[in-house]
């Protein structure tokens, strides 16, 4: 539950300090929030299984953001990063809807 304090601190405190990001991370920003969302959520299905690691939670967590980024990264290098960026959100999209989905059926199952 620590983990989900400080992300909606995080937010809050975000929302009103409205930090500059640097321009060069500015177009691997979106990619990163779908990869931390979709840790997020796989965290919140772990905790409604009873299966959940802190441990696992914070490496899951830095290893989607940064293998996101740098596939996103990779593909504008290699000059397709539009359809790279395209897949990863695809990819990462699949994960957090049916991770949306198992936390719906455990709480509606009681």
């Amino acid at each position: 539950m620590a983990a989900v304090l400080g992300l909606i601190i995080g937010v809050v405190v975000g929302v009103f300090v409205k930090p500059d990001i640097p321009v060069i991370v500015q177009p691997y920003l979106p990619i990163m929030v779908v990869a931390a969302l979709d840790a997020l959520l796989g965290a919140a299905r772990a905790y409604f299984e009873r299966s959940f690691s802190d441990r696992v939670f914070v490496i899951s967590f830095f290893a989607n953001v940064i293998t996101a980024t740098l596939l996103v990264f990779l593909g504008n290098q290699l000059g397709v990063g539009s359809q790279l960026q395209t897949a990863v959100i695809v990819v990462l999209g699949i994960r957090i809807f049916s991770n949306v989905s198992a936390i719906r059926r455990f709480i509606f199952r009681g």
